[in-house]
């Protein structure tokens, strides 16, 4: 029964990504925050779905570090569910993603109307300053940049060193850094239909600010505070 209700709850995803997909692609024309309004009522909606067939749910502390100005969020990125939730948590955004989902039908579409920084994660170099300079326009705009700095899912109790440009797009806008840990690759994982029920647990940690600062030594720091804090949410959810 589980393994039909996550087969389900996947068909309801990629139903709901398509149609909604053309409305973000519609009300783009009235602005970007007209747009978003429309991604977070899709991202309630399968959050909704997720709990209602697999009695799948979240819940977040730290909200209250949050920055009153636009700032860039660096989060662990484990599987789908973070991608929904992260929607909820931050204000108007964009987010850093690989060029090539843009070309997935409706949904690489309904991407392109929100303005995501695509990049070509092979030129590495070319990427960073893309993440810079069209992160800062987006920042100046009062838009979040999300950012997942290991640039690819990464099983539960692994990790990889994260990338530098979030930290060097931060120092370059002026903004803090806000690193996010959780434990979402433990119940929606990154390969196979079947989710496990339970609570997922954000983490939102207090801002980093980079100013003046080696950025190698705050992407240091970033890191050793989000892995320490998702083996602390693993551990306590009796995952390790």
């Amino acid at each position: 029964m589980a393994v039909i209700r996550s087969a389900i709850l996947t068909c309801m995803v990629s139903l709901s990504t398509a149609v909604f997909s053309v409305l973000v692609m519609v009300t783009r024309l009235f602005g970007y925050r007209a747009a978003f309004r429309v991604v977070v009522v899709w991202a309630k909606f399968v959050i909704w779905m997720g709990g209602l067939l697999c009695g799948l749910s979240y819940v977040a502390v730290g909200q209250e570090n949050l920055p009153a100005d636009s700032a860039v969020v660096l989060m662990k990125h484990s599987s789908a569910y973070e991608t929904v939730v992260q929607i909820l948590l931050f204000p108007t955004q964009v987010w850093v993603l690989k060029r090539e989902l843009l070309l997935v039908p409706f949904f690489g579409w309904g991407l392109a109307a929100s303005q995501p920084i695509a990049v070509n994660r092979k030129a590495r170099r070319n990427a960073v300053n893309q993440v810079i300079r069209v992160g800062k326009k987006r920042l100046a705009e009062g838009r979040w940049v999300i950012i997942f700095p290991e640039g690819t899912r990464m099983p539960p109790g692994e990790t990889r060193r994260y990338g530098v440009s979030g930290v060097l797009l931060a120092q370059a806008a002026g903004k803090l850094i806000v690193p996010v840990a959780h434990n979402a690759g433990d119940f929606w994982p990154r390969r196979g239909w079947l989710k496990r029920t339970g609570t997922v647990r954000f983490a939102i940690g207090p801002p980093v600010d980079p100013a003046g600062r080696e950025p190698r030594e705050v992407n240091d720091e970033v890191q050793a505070w989000i892995e320490a804090k998702v083996a602390e949410l693993r551990r306590d959810e009796g995952f390790v």
